[in-house]
């Protein structure tokens, strides 16, 4: 939905752009996610887990930033993956200020465990897609977020 005039916009002219698609988007993925994932573990947390995963022990700013969550929702984010027992949180020794998180042998196993079905739930969300379109679709979609200019 692009406009190319400067005629008058109606409310009913904003049903077709991003936002209301992004919200069915993300409804169908949470559904997803549900059935087919984990109903008590969320994409975040998730994906901290598997970033620690693949890094090891990161510092608490780091894995935020890698994680794309604010400071707001990484802090409980990581309590509520340390109270079940998946990750550790400790002090840098070096610069007290820090904290250090470390995944637990149950947080990779638990992600080990899921990572099939997350990527089942990516696949079938992609499933009308050639995977060239695929890899087209998930590409724009990267700009639109990480506010990359056409190339």
């Amino acid at each position: 939905m692009t406009r190319d005039d400067a005629g008058p916009v109606a409310p009913i002219d904003a049903l077709g752009g991003l936002g209301p698609l992004a919200r069915r988007l993300n409804q169908l993925h949470t559904r997803l996610w549900y059935e087919r994932v984990h109903q008590d573990l969320t994409g975040p947390q998730f994906t901290v887990l598997s970033l620690l995963d693949a890094h090891g022990s990161l510092d608490q700013g780091t894995l935020g930033t890698l994680a794309h969550l604010d400071k707001s929702t990484a802090a409980p984010l990581l309590e509520r993956l340390r109270g079940r027992g998946l990750v550790e949180i400790t002090r840098d020794e070096g610069d007290r200020r820090r904290k250090l998180v470390r995944l637990t042998r149950e947080g990779r196993d638990l992600a080990a465990r899921l990572a099939p079905a997350v990527v089942a739930v990516n696949d079938r969300m992609l499933e009308p897609f050639s995977p060239e379109e695929r890899e087209q679709l998930l590409g724009l979609l990267r700009r639109v977020v990480d506010g990359t200019p056409d190339r």
